[in-house]
């Protein structure tokens, strides 16, 4: 989810100061609208690059949305950057262990692994959530950022500066990861 407040984590920023004057040249003071205009996004990654990047605007995502939009870009990409020899993985999310969710996927996609038997919810075999989304937040330039359309035309452009080598990383960590959880009976990790 991006929204056109930009990123703001304030676990992990934090400005000291004497005062909040202070704070604020300091940039320590962040303004947030109470509901921002936002986006949500899907992107897949391999360690060829980057899917298409699709993009919700109107509403929240189900099933049948996840099934009608991502679905298909996900099997035109993988089909044409692998062929025939691929897996699919996703995260878990609610849309994507949906019954009709997991039989297109079975259907369609060369080889898939299933709801039942991939961890889900796992931090430590997503490589979205551990570098990627935070390499394509990064591209982003926040300032020409004043609305939902100029969100979307900035997400647009910024997904094309995911640099190949971050890409690479997060894949060969993901390896590793993948290798360390089968090495632990499909536990979490410990870091």
């Amino acid at each position: 989810m991006f929204d056109v407040d930009g990123i703001y984590n304030s676990q992990n920023q934090r400005i000291w100061a004497a005062s909040s004057d202070e704070a604020n040249e300091k940039g320590g003071i962040k303004m947030k609208q109470k509901f921002p205009k936002k986006v949500m996004v899907w992107l897949g990654v391999c360690s060829k690059g980057v899917t298409h990047l699709v993009i919700f605007d109107q509403g929240t995502l189900d099933h049948k949305v996840y099934i009608q939009n991502v679905l298909p870009v996900t099997l035109e990409c993988g089909s044409k950057i692998f062929g025939e020899h691929w897996i699919f993985q996703q995260d878990g999310a609610k849309p994507q262990v949906h019954h009709l969710t997991q039989k297109w996927c079975q259907d369609k996609f060369p080889s898939f692994i299933d709801k039942d038997h991939w961890p889900s919810n796992s931090p430590d075999l997503n490589p979205l959530d551990y570098s990627i989304w935070d390499e394509f937040a990064r591209a982003i330039n926040w300032k020409t950022v004043i609305s939902k359309t100029t969100l979307i035309k900035e997400l647009k452009r910024a997904v094309k500066e995911i640099r190949q080598d971050v890409i690479l990383q997060s894949c060969s960590s993901w390896t590793i990861r993948l290798q360390r959880v089968l090495k632990n009976d499909g536990c979490y990790l410990n870091k």
